[in-house]
């Protein structure tokens, strides 16, 4: 089966947020889903799960999941055989952007959890379509299973994470770069700049998708990883490509 593969959910998301590619790609590959829940900095939780990680795996996030792997990736770059990045930004937060946050961390506090899932990820963050519908209330009851403290200390950890591109541009395993079309959150533009900061770096966007391709356009999403995870540890210059 190869390596282990890592798979760390987006802010307010559990592991059903990959519930079809762990259906689809259980029998293929060893798969374990990682919580990004354990600590009040993305530092702190990138340490947390490197405690109980294998010693090598491959490692793919989605959004929250993709900052706490990146960060993973600058603690213990040897332990790290391929990386997949979705829907996820490699800057630091601005001051702006971290004091949006305040007005959404005060929803949570009152009670008001659905609205502050609705503030991070809005329904036109998100592809339209019939399904979008059933996606939102999906992401509301993962939110909610996880609970308004947790939310709130991964919204904190946001707030202060670091700059990863000097990270990225030093990357020598095989990764993906994916996302959504349709995704206004983190859009196309984005991950562009993220496939050119890593060497060798493959950019796939999924059309009919938005910021969470792995329930909006599961069947595409589950195909690239699986290519991803086939890819030869070889790299190839996209010049000689």
């Amino acid at each position: 089966m190869g390596e282990p593969l890592v798979l760390l959910p987006a802010m307010m998301c559990d592991a059903r947020v990959f519930g079809p590619q762990l259906a689809e790609m259980s029998p293929h590959f060893t798969l374990t889903v990682a919580p990004v829940t354990m600590g009040e900095r993305i530092e702190e939780i990138a340490s947390n799960l490197l405690d109980t990680l294998p010693r090598k795996f491959a490692l793919a996030g989605l959004s929250m999941g993709g900052i706490v792997a990146m960060e993973i990736l600058r603690r213990a770059p040897d332990r790290v055989t391929r990386l997949a990045l979705m829907s996820t930004n490699a800057l630091a937060e601005t001051p702006q952007g971290a004091a949006d946050f305040e007005p959404r961390i005060i929803k949570a506090r009152s009670g008001r959890l659905d609205e502050m899932v609705a503030a991070f990820i809005p329904p036109e963050a998100l592809a339209p379509g019939p399904y979008r519908g059933d996606v939102v209330a999906l992401l509301t009851d993962m939110a909610d299973n996880i609970g308004a403290d947790t939310v709130i200390r991964q919204a904190r950890a946001l707030q202060r994470r670091r700059d990863q591109q000097a990270v990225l541009r030093r990357c020598k395993v095989p990764a993906l770069v994916l996302c959504g079309a349709h995704d206004t959150l983190t859009p196309v533009k984005r991950h562009s700049f993220l496939s050119e900061l890593i060497p060798y770096a493959e950019l796939k966007i999924i059309d009919g998708a938005g910021h969470l391709p792995t329930l909006e356009q599961p069947a595409e999403t589950t195909a690239a990883l699986v290519a991803w995870m086939k890819q030869p540890f070889i790299l190839q210059s996209r010049v000689e490509a």
